[in-house]
């Protein structure tokens, strides 16, 4: 069974997006992952289609309404869908690697993408919504965000990426940043490949590789050293 992606947003337009070219995008064509888009506002109840309302308490902007949302959820995504509920949102728990392989060994994943100020809480909990922050920042809204975690995942489908160990030493992984690369040519502007890459010791580039993570951790992201 493929990953199905369903997205639910009020800019349906916006998708695929990124997603449809590329990796993600040649994976698409060929089924290995399936996306659906739902128009939120088309479960507005009046003539104007309204999906937000002024908060309650007082204070600037819109909020997504729980009734609103929550029709969509329940006629996309009901009570029997074993795919998890993301709403994508800048005060989630941040989107990490380890979450990215968790999702692309499941069936896919449901994501609502808020904008205003953000989602009435009851729906957040009323439909179990997992918030997902991709960084410690704010966008006009999810649907960048969605396709963000939604190319993460993609990648680590079966079959997506050409040599499924490419992503075995990728940043993250073991909670280490990526060692250096190089290629051709081998001096560029008085600067040459490090003699260990070209020696075919194979052991000793290996190692030269996990120092170089190593060492790139402790100087940019000393925190996942302690993880």
């Amino acid at each position: 069974m493929s990953f199905r992606a369903t997205v639910l947003t009020l800019y349906p337009e916006m998708f695929p997006g990124t997603l449809g070219q590329a990796l993600a995008g040649k994976a698409l064509g060929r089924g290995d992952w399936s996306l659906e888009t739902v128009q939120i506002r088309d479960y507005a109840t009046d003539k104007h289609r309204s999906v937000d309302d002024t908060p309650a308490g007082g204070g600037a902007g819109m909020v997504m309404r729980a009734d609103i949302v929550a029709a969509a959820l329940d006629a996309n995504a009901g009570d029997d869908d074993p795919r998890p509920r993301l709403l994508m949102s800048p005060r989630g728990k941040p989107l990490t690697q380890a979450r990215v392989r968790d999702l692309a060994a499941g069936p896919g994943a449901v994501i609502v993408c808020g904008r205003f100020e953000g989602v009435d809480q009851r729906v957040i909990d009323a439909r179990d919504l997992e918030e997902v922050s991709i960084g410690d920042y704010v966008l006009s809204g999810g649907e960048v965000a969605a396709q963000v975690l939604l190319d993460a995942v993609i990648r680590l489908l079966p079959g997506v990426m050409g040599n499924s160990a490419s992503g075995e030493t990728e940043s993250f992984e073991g909670n280490l940043l990526e060692h250096p690369h190089y290629t051709r040519p081998p001096e560029w502007e008085g600067h040459a490949i490090p003699d260990v890459l070209t020696s075919g010791n194979h052991a000793k580039i290996d190692q030269w590789r996990r120092e170089e993570a190593e060492k790139l951790t402790r100087e940019r992201r000393p925190d996942l050293l302690g993880k």
